[in-house]
């Protein structure tokens, strides 16, 4: 064999993993037709992370409209974007020296399985004992006329000047996230959601108050539509669904804009615009369609039909070992169906217990609870038990710390940070729901508490460094200890 173990796809669920089996002795092979690192290092979390910043610290300060606050934080787009494109064009030349100092072999190229111990790249053929599967998603492009004028994820990411009037298609992690980059950009956005609620793996009365927010920002949201079609029109003047129309002729490439004088909502002059036109009749025109419908398991022309694995929209299913129905192929990160949320950190769970499982070191997996974090503006986040779970049972108690109203002054002014913290019969935290600017803190700080099993009274024993958003959640926890 020339190798020990391959990895087809170089992001997070294989390389972590992978240098362990390498310092182990293992003869390691990592195949990659795009970037190295895969979507979350050059296409997903870094960049978003990057590019939302800015906006999260220019709503920071409307905390303070009014009581110290002089002049306007402005986000200039073009800037942020040339700096994200520095920042991430250097991360795939650093994770391959990264691989070449944990001495694992790299080939570029599509790798394609030919049979249970080989994969193709290209011209050549590299045997090996197992093969891994590391693939991850891709984001789903619906079946529809006009699907050509859809963007994903990875092309607004990269978009060299922000649209005016945006049309997102889906109301999960991608599209939420996207509208509260768009509302404090001042921008407008239609939101077409499929179902009856947005961000549906969330506290829904939490992603409510985000939705509010939005509104209030000219984001507009529709409820139980299907899109039918998306049409292209050239030099239009985009009707905002408030005002009337005044002419859809020809614009003339004009950047003015033009008012009904009955109306207080613009009408905007587009050199080219995009009609989306769904199911129920709505009709909605924008100069910028975003499909965020979710993500599908990225697995097209990779060989499984050769080694007789199939797979659904949820990705290769696996059992306990991350093992697929081929004994020595597995599958690990976003394209495994192991029905546990999938985040980086669950992949990078699986490549780190996938090492010790090839090494004959491991049992079944375990997952400790999972921190899920929307980085709307502000925040929600979710660990643990749920509350629309234990609210329906009698096995918890759920308790609301609303800590903003409390300590806002710690808070740089935030009276509207809140919790709903989920305790079992013996008053053990279980799970808890966030709202809050720094809502992904408090919700590591509750799952290294939910993972330890810490206790109320051991957490009114310690000592938190004061101010921070961590330790004045915690010291409102002691209502539920003494039952204020």
């Amino acid at each position: 064999m020339d190798y020990d173990v391959i990895y087809i796809g170089s992001g997070n669920a294989a390389w972590q993993g992978g240098r362990f089996l390498r310092k182990a002795g293992l003869k390691i092979l990592i195949v990659e037709e795009s970037l190295y690192g895969g979507a979350c290092a050059n296409r997903g979390c870094n960049s978003k992370a990057l590019l939302d910043a800015p906006y999260e610290i220019k709503a920071l300060t409307e905390n303070f409209e009014g009581v110290g606050k002089s002049g306007n934080f402005d986000v200039n787009w073009s800037d942020l974007m040339e700096l994200k494109r520095q920042r991430i064009a250097g991360m795939s030349i650093f994770l391959d020296g990264k691989f070449d100092e944990y001495d694992l072999d790299v080939a570029h190229g599509k790798g394609v399985i030919i049979d249970e111990h080989t994969v193709q790249v290209g011209q050549r053929k590299f045997t090996t004992d197992k093969i891994v599967i590391c693939t991850g998603l891709k984001p789903v492009i619906p079946d529809i006329k006009g699907k050509e004028y859809l963007h994903d994820s990875t092309d607004f990411l990269d978009i060299s000047e922000l649209p005016k009037h945006t049309i997102i298609i889906g109301a999960g992690f991608v599209g939420m996230e996207f509208a509260s980059i768009l509302a404090e950009a001042g921008l407008e956005a239609d939101v077409i959601i499929r179902g009856n609620m947005a961000l549906k793996y969330f506290h829904q009365p939490y992603v409510q108050k985000i939705i509010e927010i939005l509104k209030e920002k000219n984001i507009r949201f529709h409820f139980n539509q299907s899109v039918k079609e998306i049409i292209k029109d050239d030099n239009v003047i985009i009707d905002n669904p408030e005002s009337k129309v005044l002419n859809v002729t020809s614009a003339m490439n004009s950047d003015e804009f033009l008012r009904d004088p009955e109306s207080k909502v613009d009408n905007k002059a587009y050199e080219n615009a995009f009609t989306v036109n769904c199911e129920s009749g709505l009709s909605l025109t924008g100069d910028y369609v975003i499909a965020a419908m979710g993500r599908t398991a990225n697995v097209e022309d990779i060989g499984l039909e050769n080694v007789g694995l199939t797979y659904t929209n949820k990705g290769i299913k696996v059992n306990g070992h991350l093992q697929t129905e081929v004994p020595n192929i597995y599958a690990s990160g976003d394209v495994a169906d192991t029905g546990i949320a999938k985040l980086v950190t669950v992949a990078i769970h699986h490549s780190k217990y996938l090492a010790k499982e090839l090494l004959g070191e491991a049992d079944e997996i375990t997952y400790p609870v999972v921190p899920a974090v929307a980085y709307t503006i502000p925040r929600i986040a979710t660990v643990g038990v749920p509350a629309y779970i234990a609210e329906k049972s009698d096995e918890y108690e759920v308790h609301t710390i609303k800590y903003g109203r409390s300590y806002s002054l710690e808070l740089k002014n935030d009276r509207t940070a809140e919790a709903k913290v989920i305790v079992d019969r013996d008053l053990n935290i279980v799970g808890a729901e966030i709202y809050a600017a720094e809502a992904e803190n408090v919700a590591n700080m509750f799952a290294f508490i939910i993972n330890k099993k810490i206790t109320l009274e051991e957490l009114d024993y310690m000592i938190y460094a004061f101010p921070s958003s961590s330790s004045v959640c915690l010291y409102k926890l002691h209502n539920i200890h003494y039952k204020f």
